[in-house]
This record gives structure tokens, C-alpha cells and sequence, in this order.
């Protein structure tokens, strides 16, 4: 089992910057390969970004590339997403999530997931 917490949400301004943080518990972190998802009302979730275990495998969502960092940090047991130039379109609630084994885009693929943090930006 994995227990994972989002942090790091709030609101901003159009074009500002926020850096979400999921912090992990249970079993061995570097284990897992971690992604960020995203819900906005009335939407489907989505593949925001994905990291190996290990950091040196990573995928962006076409519609957040060169602007969203994903990053991790095994020795502290957390994710980070560093999110830049943010839209309004990014206002969402957003997850982490964790899987054993290879890296992958779909949430289905994902066994454990956090509860999520509200990002919201005004325009």
C-alpha cells in the first residue's frame, strides 16, 4: 500500500506559477512510477505528466509541455509538478497517482491515487 497527499494548490493569476507537491507513505517509494492527473467539471480525468521510478523517463500532456515540470526526489518520498505560465484552461483538481513497474499515461493504469488538490486560475 501506498498513501500519497497532494499539496501545493490554490489560485492564481493567469500567466503565474504554482508547484504541487505529493508526498508518499507505506512502501519503498522509488518502487513506483508516479504521474500528475487532472478533473476539471464536467471533464474527464487526464494524464497531466508521468515519471519513472527512477526520474529519468518522463511524459507531458501536449497541452502542458513547456510550461509543467515533473520532477521527484526518492530520497524525500515526494513528487513535485512545477506548473508555469498557467491558463485558465489548467483550473482543475489535481492528482497524484502511483503504479508498480514501467511508467504509463492512463489512469487506469494506476493503483494508488492521493485525494487532490484545487488549482484555480483567474483570467
Amino acid at each position: 500500500q501506498v498513501q500519497l497527499v497532494e499539496s501545493g494548490g490554490g489560485l492564481v493569476q493567469a500567466g503565474g506559477s504554482l508547484r504541487l507537491s505529493c508526498a508518499a507513505s507505506g512502501r519503498t517509494f522509488n518502487w513506483y512510477a508516479m504521474g500528475w492527473f487532472r478533473q476539471a467539471p464536467g471533464k474527464e480525468r487526464e494524464s497531466v505528466a508521468a515519471i519513472s521510478w527512477s526520474g529519468g523517463i518522463t511524459y507531458y500532456a501536449d497541452s502542458v509541455k513547456g510550461r509543467f515540470t515533473i520532477s521527484r526526489d526518492n530520497a524525500k518520498n515526494t513528487m513535485y509538478l512545477q506548473m508555469n505560465s498557467l491558463k485558465p484552461e489548467d483550473t482543475a483538481v489535481y492528482y497524484c497517482a502511483a503504479k508498480a513497474g514501467a511508467v504509463k499515461t492512463g489512469a487506469k493504469e494506476y493503483d494508488y491515487w492521493g485525494q487532490g488538490t484545487q488549482v484555480t486560475v483567474s483570467s
